[in-house]
């Protein structure tokens, strides 16, 4: 079941390849729906509505159609850093899972809710807590749970 993507709000990121969306399973959606609220209203409430931003210009398929190439909830992704050229490897996780010593990134911290949703070669600049943005481009999805038939991470 895919929806149509929501108009970008003003203070939305911008990505390089704008004509694209992101791709987010209903699955992920809810869970993170029910994340977003539940930090309202503390000290990561401004990541927490950034991501719920994200959200809003998603297409929202089903876990099982949800194509490969595609960074969802506690998948590992490999990135390049467009300023810098930096390669970076980073599983994204729910907070409570976040660990960056282990490469393990939240959805709330900026670079992780600028990777949800994205595929391989899609590029994206996002607002990072210094004031600069930061452009991250997708390499590789070396592990998408949906693929490997994991429904249940």
């Amino acid at each position: 079941m895919a929806t149509k993507p929501k108009p970008k709000p003003k203070s939305a990121k911008t990505t390089k390849t704008a004509h694209q969306g992101i791709t987010v399973t209903e699955q992920d959606l809810d869970r993170l729906t029910e994340l977003i609220e539940r930090y309202e209203g503390t000290s990561v409430a401004a990541n927490a509505d950034a991501l719920d931003e994200e959200l809003g210009r998603a297409n929202i398929v089903a876990p099982g159609q949800i194509p490969p190439d595609v960074v969802t909830m506690n998948s590992r992704v490999r990135f390049v850093d467009e300023e810098t050229g930096e390669a970076q490897e980073v599983t994204l996780v729910y907070p409570q899972d976040a660990d960056g010593t282990a490469g393990r990134i939240s959805i709330l911290a900026p670079v992780g809710s600028a990777l949800i949703g994205l595929s391989v070669g899609q590029a994206i600049r996002w607002p990072m807590p210094n004031g600069r943005s930061r452009g991250l481009r997708i390499v590789e999805v070396l592990y998408q749970p949906e693929a490997a038939g994991h429904f249940h991470l």
